[in-house]
């Protein structure tokens, strides 16, 4: 599923027209988006928890020199399945 595909099955379930589904959705990733980068976590009940993984600086290799090179310390989102959405996509 995309984004617009989100918002058309938000417009169908919402009995909404499409240019007001748009923004609604719009607002909740846009939403999600700055909790994550200002370092917050989202939990939704049922489907799943997002948070912020650090990583620290280490040195690696380049794959195809065998060169060391120096990684920066980063941070990357990190999506942790619910237990109700596991066991959904189990049966």
């Amino acid at each position: 599923m995309n984004k617009s595909q989100l918002i058309e099955a938000l417009a169908e379930e919402g009995n909404i027209p499409l240019r007001e589904a748009s923004p609604i959705t719009d607002t909740i990733l846009g939403a999600m988006v700055e909790a994550l980068a200002s370092g917050d976590s989202i939990e939704i009940r049922g489907f799943g928890s997002f948070v912020v993984k650090e990583y620290d600086a280490y040195t690696g290799r380049n794959p195809k020199t065998g060169a060391s090179i120096k990684v920066p310390p980063k941070k990357l989102p990190f999506f942790k399945v619910g237990k109700d959405l596991k066991e959904k996509i189990n049966k």
